[in-house]
């Protein structure tokens, strides 16, 4: 029997519940889980598992000597970038722009609105049976302040806009944005004193790594809240300890540093801090949503189209 000698795919979704996929490839799936389906280096275009930890989905990078591009279905790539150096030239890194906009944004205003209006205390007051009564901060009138201003946090933005609160946007770049005017990382210092909240939805890279330490959480206003949907290691743990413990500032966690969260860990239950388990784009949405990127992204890769969500290329 001839060997089908199509450029291979390696898909970590059932290739059968993707629509529309070109009949230009051969399709293998993998998960993460288990042996390699295939000989690694007859891959093409890789899309790497999705929540199968740091490790997982660059297991067959090394031996990927043919591949042509490779696809996450995060939008952050940090656990793949440092691995592109190994990679031939020219290998496209894609991200999942697109894909988790939506459920990170409901997210972070969930974790936002429960924050400030007492939920935690008000669920541990229904198991105790004791009615927590009171005036408690609100959301309108407030000043957001959002520290990574890309695709998620202007989604972030659209769903602050009915609470009737004020937005700050900040980027790696100042830059005019629909919605009004973008700061640049390095005007920080001047604008975290006058934020009431602060939603971080920076990707992590050198430059974002503890960006969130001492000197970022001391100049945020007393009674501030800290919302973390970015990387556990874009805020500075220990120094996070240190202010929520005093009972200067309080957090909502949806990353943390480490993760997952060990049990024993200070974290767990250091007072004013909520933290949900890297929920923010494992979702209902995540799947219909990834299945239209992978088949649109195949797509232009069968036809040598250029291909969207390029964030690097080795």
């Amino acid at each position: 029997m001839t060997r089908d000698r199509r450029p291979q795919v390696w898909l970590s979704v059932p290739p059968e519940g993707v629509d529309g996929l070109p009949d230009a490839f051969e399709y293998v799936f993998w998960d993460g889980d288990g042996d390699f389906p295939a000989d690694p280096a007859d891959a093409a275009f890789y899309v790497v598992p999705y929540m199968k930890g740091a490790t997982a989905g660059a297991l067959p990078l090394p031996r990927m000597t043919g591949v042509r591009a490779v696809q996450t279905l995060s939008a952050g790539v940090d656990h793949i970038l440092p691995h592109l150096k190994g990679l031939p030239p020219g290998v496209r890194l894609c991200n999942a722009r697109g894909v988790h906009e939506a459920s990170t944004a409901e997210l972070a205003l969930a974790l936002v609105l429960a924050s400030l209006r007492g939920i935690p205390r008000f669920v541990r007051g229904q198991d105790a049976e004791e009615w927590h009564g009171g005036f408690y901060p609100a959301l309108a009138d407030r000043e957001v302040l959002i520290v990574g201003y890309g695709s998620i946090g202007a989604a972030v933005e659209e769903r602050l806009v009915p609470f009737e609160c004020e937005v700050v946007r900040v980027a790696r770049g100042a830059r005019n944005a629909p919605r009004g005017p973008v700061h640049a990382l390095s005007e920080l210092p001047r604008l975290l004193p006058s934020a009431d909240v602060v939603v971080l939805t920076t990707p992590l890279t050198e430059q974002t790594r503890g960006l969130a330490g001492a000197e970022f959480l001391a100049r945020m206003k007393d009674g501030a809240l800290l919302v973390n949907m970015a990387r556990g290691p874009v805020v500075d743990t220990g120094a996070l300890l240190a202010e929520t413990g005093s009972g200067r500032l309080t957090a909502a966690l949806d990353v943390t540093d480490p993760e997952p969260l060990p049990p024993g860990h200070p974290l767990w239950h250091a007072p004013g801090v909520l933290i949900s388990p890297h929920t923010g784009g494992s979702t209902s949405a995540f799947m219909p949503r990834a299945q239209r990127l992978i088949r649109d992204q195949l797509v232009r890769f069968a036809a040598g189209a250029p291909l969207e969500n390029v964030v690097a290329t080795s």
